[in-house]
C-alpha cells in the first residue's frame, strides 16, 4: 500500500466515523458534548481530505491551532478515562475521541504549514518557478523600487534547497529590516509579493527580461 493510499483510507475512515457519530446524536446515542466533538471531528476530516488531496482548504493558520486542540483534548479524554470511570455511552466517545486524535494532530501540523506549495496560488507558483531558476543561474538578486512614499530593497540568495529572503523597506520616515527562509520557491514569491512594493516581474525584469510574467 502507497502513503497516498494509506492516506486517502485514513480519511475516508475519519469521514465516516464523523457520519457515524452524526447518526448516534441522532439517535440519542451520545452525550451532549458529543455535538462539540462531532463537529471538531468535521473540521478535522476536511483538512485530513485537504492534505490528502494537496488542496487548500480554508487558511493555513487554522489548522496547527486547531492540531495542538487535538492534541490537548486528547490528554484531556485520556484523563477523563482513568480519573472519572464514565458510564458506558460516555466512554465509548471519549476512548474514540483519544484514540482517532493522535494521528490527524500529526498531518494537521504538517499540513498547516506555510511554506509548501499547496497554499499557493497560481501566480506564485509560477512566480516561484521564475524566482528559482534565476536564482540557479544567479548567486544573488537584489532589487531596490521606490513607489509613492514606499520603498523597498530585496535581495534573494539560495544555498542547496534554502532560500532566504533579505528585506528592507520605509514608510515615510520608519525603517524595518528582517530576513525569512523558505524550502519553497513559491512561498519566496508570496513573500516578496506580500511584504515589499517589489514584484516578481520587477526582479525578471532587471536579470531576465524576456521570462517577464504576463499579467
Amino acid at each position: 500500500m502507497t502513503l497516498e493510499r494509506a492516506y486517502i483510507l485514513l480519511a475516508v475512515f475519519y469521514s465516516v466515523l464523523v457520519a457515524i457519530g452524526a447518526i448516534a446524536l441522532l439517535v440519542g446515542g451520545g452525550p451532549i458534548w458529543g455535538v462539540a466533538t462531532l463537529a471538531l471531528g468535521a473540521l478535522v476530516a476536511a483538512g485530513l481530505w485537504g492534505h490528502t488531496l494537496g488542496k487548500p482548504v480554508m487558511n493555513p493558520r487554522m489548522w496547527r491551532p486547531l492540531a495542538g486542540i487535538l492534541a490537548a483534548a486528547f490528554v484531556v479524554q485520556l484523563f477523563a478515562v482513568f480519573a472519572l470511570h464514565p458510564p458506558g455511552a460516555e466512554l465509548t466517545w471519549l476512548l474514540t475521541g483519544g484514540i482517532f486524535s493522535v494521528l490527524p494532530a500529526i498531518m494537521l501540523f504538517q499540513y498547516g504549514k506555510r511554506d509548501q506549495e499547496v497554499w499557493a496560488t497560481p501566480e506564485e507558483r509560477e512566480g516561484g518557478k521564475m524566482l528559482d531558476e534565476l536564482l540557479t543561474r544567479q548567486r544573488e538578486l537584489v532589487l531596490e523600487k521606490q513607489e509613492a512614499d514606499r520603498q523597498a530593497t530585496v535581495k534573494l540568495t539560495k544555498a542547496g534547497n534554502a532560500y532566504r529572503a533579505s528585506v528592507t523597506r520605509g514608510y515615510g520616515g520608519q525603517v524595518e529590516r528582517f530576513e525569512e527562509s523558505f524550502t519553497c520557491p513559491a512561498t519566496l514569491a508570496f513573500f516578496v509579493l506580500k511584504y515589499t512594493c517589489i514584484s516578481v516581474n520587477d526582479i525578471a525584469a532587471q536579470y531576465d527580461e524576456e521570462r517577464v510574467l504576463t499579467t
